[in-house]
């Protein structure tokens, strides 16, 4: 299997309180409460190590509390780059209703002074090489330029790794600049960075195929329920996912991105690589945390997964 290099700049500790519906301006009683390590890029980490992948994984990390990011660098088999930087690893609270609604409250984290920046330039010259493609995931935190992102993404793509994006707004139009291998944007952020309705597929097919024109090699358009749209070359497929019970649609689009680079990586044909995706990103919203935990029930998912041609 692949040695993969995630980057997560602004990690977070995930704080999910379930309860029956949110009622603003009122007290609420849930019914569960959970906590995670997360960010995007660790999401990702997550499912390529149950895919069998070796994962660095990089980015800053706040130094007043660190312990639950250890933890699972160590129960992952992660081999630990963060750069530590001073202050809290921000929280954010997910607010999760029994009909699949998902409120976020995101805190803001700690912020990145140059310095911490120039040292994590100097640790990826040090980690990149060895590895096969590198994933950079997530949003910017304090401190951090759309510039110096971009600067970041052209030093990454120097060391002829597969660069795979996903970010969004101002971050993602600096990384798009650079020509990322693959980004995975959602509908509202493929529309927001294109200027087009996240309602019309059309335009958002349009949107996507002027963007390889551009210089990107994979397009992987997330949409949800509504499934999966993927143009690379001589690749334009769609996949739509079973009806599953949902729980949290957190992590279904770093699930969807880790499980594709897996069959890109091992070389597989376009549509056996986006059936396991979407079945992986399917799952992913029937549990709370990253990971695949159910091997049968992803077996029946993939089973259930449609994929048809859209040329």
């Amino acid at each position: 299997m692949a040695r993969i290099l995630t980057l997560t700049l602004n990690p977070a500790l995930d704080l999910t309180v379930r309860l029956e519906r949110l009622q603003p301006g009122a007290v609420n009683r849930s019914q569960s409460l959970s906590s995670h390590a997360a960010g995007k890029g660790l999401n990702v980490a997550q499912v390529l190590a149950d895919l069998g992948h070796k994962v660095t994984v990089s980015g800053f990390l706040g130094a007043a509390n660190p312990q639950a990011f250890e933890a699972l660098f160590d129960r992952r088999g992660f081999v630990d780059a963060f750069v530590r930087v001073p202050g809290e690893t921000r929280s954010n609270i997910k607010l999760a209703e029994d009909d699949g609604r998902i409120t976020d409250l995101n805190g803001p984290g700690p912020r990145v002074e140059a310095c911490q920046q120039a040292e994590l330039l100097e640790r990826l010259e040090q980690i990149a090489v060895g590895h096969d493609a590198v994933v950079v995931a997530g949003s910017l935190p304090q401190g951090v330029s759309p510039e110096w992102f971009a600067a970041l993404l052209r030093r990454l793509k120097a060391f002829g790794l597969p660069l795979a994006l996903d970010s969004s707004g101002a971050a993602l139009r600096a990384g798009l600049a650079v020509k990322p291998w693959l980004i995975k944007p959602n509908e509202d952020e493929l529309a927001e960075l294109c200027g087009v309705s996240a309602a019309a597929l059309d335009d958002l097919q349009a949107a996507a195929l002027r963007l390889r024109a551009e210089g990107v090699e994979h397009v992987l358009l997330s949409r949800g329920a509504a499934g999966v749209c993927w143009f690379g070359p001589d690749i334009a497929l769609q996949a739509q996912p079973p009806r599953v019970a949902v729980v949290s649609t957190v992590g279904a689009g770093d699930s969807l991105l880790a499980a594709t680079l897996h069959g890109l990586l091992s070389g597989w044909p376009a549509e056996r690589c986006l059936r396991l995706a979407t079945a992986i990103a399917a799952q992913a919203v029937t549990q709370l945390g990253f990971g695949i935990h159910d091997r049968e029930q992803l077996t029946r998912l993939q089973a259930a997964v449609t994929v048809a041609s859209l040329a």
